[in-house]
């Protein structure tokens, strides 16, 4: 028999974007947010929030980005109450230093981990620069996470500096053509062909990524490991949850989610 600790189940989210519009507004989408944590909060074992929960994010040693205040409110409470939360950097908010740690008693990762979780090997992380291929972002991440050009980048004031991170954080998404969501396949989704690779050398049950902005769950080719992307929070609301026996994507508030990928097809050919 279950106690009722075992009964608990594990989420993981990502890709929130907050201070940014989308479908909802910054703001409301915040407020989807923090009604999605009050709904899970009492079943919750651990919550990971793998990686872009914020647009932009650089951390001065005395000054954080404005805003954000009912996220940061809720996860205080919810740390508060004893639920472990974990947070991953991802490709827009890599400048998160030790706020999480000091402020909200929120372990802060910078690169993928391995760990345990009801009996199931799982890796986690962002997603951002592992794979094949993308080569210029691979040595951009490289140019931001350099200790000397934060240094620099600290040196401008807050107003300026994160004025500038938020314009030619805009600037990119415009220029951006929007595409209609699809799967493209095993040999042009990177994460798929590093997980894949990834299996060669350590045996994993679940790999866990964001990044991709889209709902994800594809069977890799030893035929029982599954790659989860997570998707993303502007367009889907959606997440993934695990209760030890099986993990599934869910979608909160958005009856119309999809998930792609082949893992229900290759459960039917079972």
């Amino acid at each position: 028999m279950f106690t009722q600790e075992g009964m608990k189940k594990i989420y993981f989210a990502s890709d929130f974007h907050l201070g940014v519009d989308a479908r909802l507004s910054s703001r409301e989408r915040e407020q989807q947010i923090v009604r999605w944590l009050d709904t899970i909060k009492d079943d919750a074992a651990e919550i990971y929030l793998v990686g872009d929960i914020f647009e932009f994010w650089f951390e001065y040693k005395t000054v954080v980005p404005k805003g954000f205040t009912r996220l940061l409110g809720k996860l205080a409470s919810l740390r508060d109450a004893g639920i472990p939360i974990y947070f991953f950097t991802g490709n827009h908010d890599m400048w998160m230093f030790r706020y999480f740690e000091e402020e909200l008693d929120i372990p802060t990762y910078r690169k993928p981990i391995v760990r345990e979780l009801k009996g199931k090997t799982f890796l986690i992380g962002h997603g951002d620069g592992l794979g094949p291929g993308d080569q210029g972002y691979k040595f951009i991440k490289k140019v931001f996470a350099n200790p000397i050009c934060q240094w620099l980048f600290e040196r401008l004031h807050p107003n300026f500096g994160i004025w500038l991170a938020n314009y030619w954080s805009g600037k990119s998404r415009r220029v951006k053509k929007v595409k209609k969501a699809r799967f493209r396949g095993e040999d042009r989704e990177w994460l798929v062909a590093y997980a894949n690779r990834k299996l060669e050398s350590q045996p994993i049950d679940y790999f866990i990524f964001g990044h991709r902005h889209l709902p994800i769950d594809y069977t890799l080719k030893n035929g029982k490991s599954r790659y989860i992307n997570l998707g993303e929070w502007m367009n889907f609301n959606s997440y993934a949850v695990f209760d030890g026996e099986n993990l599934e994507i869910e979608f909160f508030e958005n009856e119309k989610g999809q998930v792609y990928g082949n893992h229900r097809v290759e459960q039917q050919k079972a």
